[in-house]
């Protein structure tokens, strides 16, 4: 791997670009340490997941830029990314990957509203007289 790595990934309305190179594993999210953007464990677990599999843990440095949504689809996003990035470095990951569910796109999204209800589907309260 002569230079940086990189791969898009999307989760409900987050986006992040993954910059991958080769290090030491650390991990930074718009330019903080991942632990402390992403201050839940379950959500360092997410950011970890393909890494551990890929067992490439401490072989690459990350650095992730995160746009939009929430912090969890932010998470889910960069799961997918970093996924897709290790795809470029070796095709050899792709297995392990694949049979973990890591190089699908969580395609749920927020319904939108419809006329005349509350939300998507609650409606008004219904009263009889």
């Amino acid at each position: 791997m002569e230079k940086q790595k990189n791969a898009v990934g999307r989760r409900k309305e987050a986006v992040t670009r993954v910059f991958l190179s080769k290090g030491a594993g650390k991990i930074t999210v718009n330019g903080k340490d991942y632990k402390t953007y992403f201050p839940l464990v379950y959500l360092q677990n997410q950011v970890e997941a393909p890494l551990k599999i890929a067992e490439a843990l401490d072989k690459f440095d990350i650095q992730v830029n995160a746009t939009g949504g929430g912090v969890k689809g932010q998470a889910e996003a960069a799961k997918l990314a970093i996924s897709r990035a290790l795809l470029e470095v070796s095709a050899d990951y792709r297995p392990a990957l694949k049979a973990a569910g890591l190089l699908k796109r969580d395609p749920r999204s927020v319904e939108r509203k419809k006329p005349g209800r509350k939300k998507a589907r609650r409606s008004f309260q219904f009263s009889k007289r």
